[in-house]
């Protein structure tokens, strides 16, 4: 029960976060009704990594909890044409049963640059899934897990 609250919860956290911007930088309308142009959002330096952390968290959640869908969602399209769904599946049932669903992300950085992202994180209480400099990739408006 924990397990799928974290989850909710991260989905809510990766969702306001990227649903976040600034309506006082909105451009002004032309005469024509037309914007005169499109407006930017300016993410400070110190928050360029959010999005990724808070996608470590859903997938690192979903991973030991077995929830397959979430985390089969969160392959890059690169690694989800190397493992069908079903396969993944059974990795992270068996995973499970091995450790456990309660084992979150912990000390989450992220590195981002365009649309990769490194993120180094702990796994509360299996220090051997700690990752350092872990490949993600920015697909959509979404990262998407990418070590495979």
């Amino acid at each position: 029960m924990r397990t799928r609250a974290t989850i909710a919860i991260a989905a809510l956290l990766l969702g306001a976060l990227s649903a976040c911007s600034s309506s006082d930088d909105a451009p002004a309308a032309r005469d024509d009704g037309t914007p005169s142009a499109e407006p930017t959002v300016s993410v400070p330096a110190e928050h360029e990594g959010d999005d990724l952390e808070a996608a470590v968290a859903v997938y690192t959640a979903a991973y030991f909890a077995g929830d397959a869908d979430t985390a089969y969602a969160m392959l890059s399209a690169r690694c989800a044409e190397k493992v069908t769904k079903d396969a993944y599946a059974g990795v992270l049932r068996q995973a499970k049963t091995d450790y456990g669903p309660d084992h979150l992300a912990s000390e989450v950085r992220a590195d981002v640059s365009g649309e990769k992202g490194l993120a180094t994180y702990k796994v509360e209480g299996l220090p051997k899934f700690d990752r350092a400099k872990q490949p993600w990739a920015l697909e959509g408006d979404a990262w998407k897990y990418d070590a495979c």
